[in-house]
């Protein structure tokens, strides 16, 4: 199953992707996508490790999501992704984002061949005002039409709020 977790900043959409990780009973790979720029970035990290089973193998990647997750999914893992909006910023800021286009393109790609259980996790940025600033604008609008096509993509699509999940979809098979 492929699950995509949108919700606001503290809405609690990791929190319910590692309960949906935690009752998967597979064996679970949290790929981090965040960097510590700066010590506020670091303690947000520092609170999302302490809040991970310490059994769950971890995999930083701030850039190549795709070919990290062909590495790393096999049958009888769940894979958590957080978060596609921090890795979705790594692309826009990497030479001023020569590879966005490549990375995305090659997540879509990949995403429906990988095996066992994956669960992303992403902001939803399409709710407030259009942005003022042009990186602004262009980082919500390509983080819209990412989520559009992973919801397309997968069988589970859950928006958060106020830490309770609002399932949009779920297609089981």
């Amino acid at each position: 199953m492929r699950s995509l977790i949108l919700g606001g900043v503290r809405s609690g959409k990791t929190r319910h992707a590692q309960s949906l990780a935690e009752a998967s009973g597979l064996l679970v790979s949290y790929v981090a996508t965040a960097q510590a720029g700066d010590g506020e970035m670091a303690s947000r990290i520092a609170h999302h490790r302490a809040s991970r089973p310490v059994n769950w193998q971890l995999v930083e990647e701030p850039l190549a999501l795709a070919s990290t997750l062909r590495a790393v999914a096999a049958p009888g893992r769940c894979i958590l992704v957080d978060c596609l909006t921090l890795w979705l910023t790594n692309l826009l800021l990497f030479e001023n984002g020569s590879r966005l286009a490549a990375e995305r393109d090659a997540l879509l790609a990949t995403l429906p061949t990988l095996p066992g259980e994956i669960i992303l996790v992403s902001n939803e940025t399409g709710l407030g005002v259009v942005p003022l600033g042009e990186l602004t604008r262009r980082y919500c609008d390509e983080a819209g039409w990412l989520h559009q096509a992973l919801a397309a993509q997968c069988e589970r699509v859950v928006f958060t709020v106020a830490g309770l999940p609002m399932v949009l979809k779920e297609v089981t098979r």
